[in-house]
């Protein structure tokens, strides 16, 4: 019995609303009518390329090896800039080269002298595997779903176009403890009104008298559960990142806050933690 065809993923900023995500599904089901598609998110704010750019990379992982990845946040559809296929040891992922694959392709990077072996990327410049002639402004239905429809199909990775040596990567500071204090930032509002920061829970883990601070607000201490009492509390969330939440209710309201916005962990009581 022949194996099933790759999961196809689609992230966009498409939202729902309109026929734009139902229709790069149809062209993926008229070239491969055995694709699984599965929407990760369509509701990425629009033109939002550092938070398409968190939510694959904190998402990608979950999914089944071989799987095949399209991104579409793509405010400069319709420029020179290059639609690109990054290939990992694990998967695919297909997009416009403005950033959107960061988290993905930095893992990749040899001292940051490109890709290290086992990552590789093209350009997806190959006109016979789109769906004709492209529109200037919608290359997820005539580039990349039907690329990455033919690709589910076994067509080789070097086919989609010639080899590069790297991709885009947004400007990203990683934070890290300078002294007592440690700098961050927003990267996502989930449907909850949860601020979801670049913050990697592992350090805070056994530093004692942490205190967070957004938009002037101190948050006291890491909280286990977004169920204890407290108007606002501090979680390290599902993405193994640091969370600011309100119990029942948004903390992005609460706050004024958003994406972009600088989140501040403090630990007085240390000079150096980490």
């Amino acid at each position: 019995m022949a194996a099933p065809p790759p999961i196809i993923t689609l992230t966009t900023d498409f939202g729902v609303r309109d026929p734009y995500v139902g229709v790069m599904k149809g062209v993926i089901l008229g070239i491969n009518p055995r694709a699984t598609i599965v929407d990760l998110s369509h509701e990425v704010e629009p033109q939002a390329i550092a938070q398409g750019a968190f939510i694959i990379g904190s998402s990608h992982r979950f999914f089944p090896s071989g799987s095949i990845h399209v991104v579409v946040v793509d405010p400069g559809v319709g420029t020179s800039r290059r639609a690109v296929l990054l290939v990992t040891p694990t998967a695919r992922f297909l997009g416009p080269d403005n950033g959107v694959f960061t988290h993905v392709a930095r893992a990749g990077y040899a001292d940051g002298e490109g890709l290290a072996p086992g990552y590789e990327a093209y350009e997806m410049s190959n006109r016979g595997l789109w769906l004709g002639p492209p529109s200037d402004t919608f290359h997820g239905r005539d580039v990349f779903a039907p690329v990455a429809a033919h690709l589910s199909l076994g067509v080789p990775d070097r086919e989609v176009g010639p080899r590069l040596s790297r991709l885009t990567l947004l400007p990203q500071a990683t934070p890290a403890w300078d002294g007592p204090v440690l700098e961050g930032s927003v990267v996502h509002v989930d449907r909850y009104g949860n601020l979801i920061t670049d913050i990697p829970g592992s350090l805070l883990r056994g530093v004692e008298g942490l205190v967070f601070r957004v938009r002037g607000r101190p948050i006291h201490g890491l909280s286990r559960s977004y169920s204890e009492a407290g108007s606002l509390l501090a979680i390290v969330g599902s993405t193994a990142t640091l969370e600011v939440a309100v119990r029942n209710g948004s903390a992005a309201e609460a706050l004024g806050a958003g994406v972009g916005d600088p989140v501040r962990a403090e630990a007085p009581l240390l000079s150096g933690p980490g």
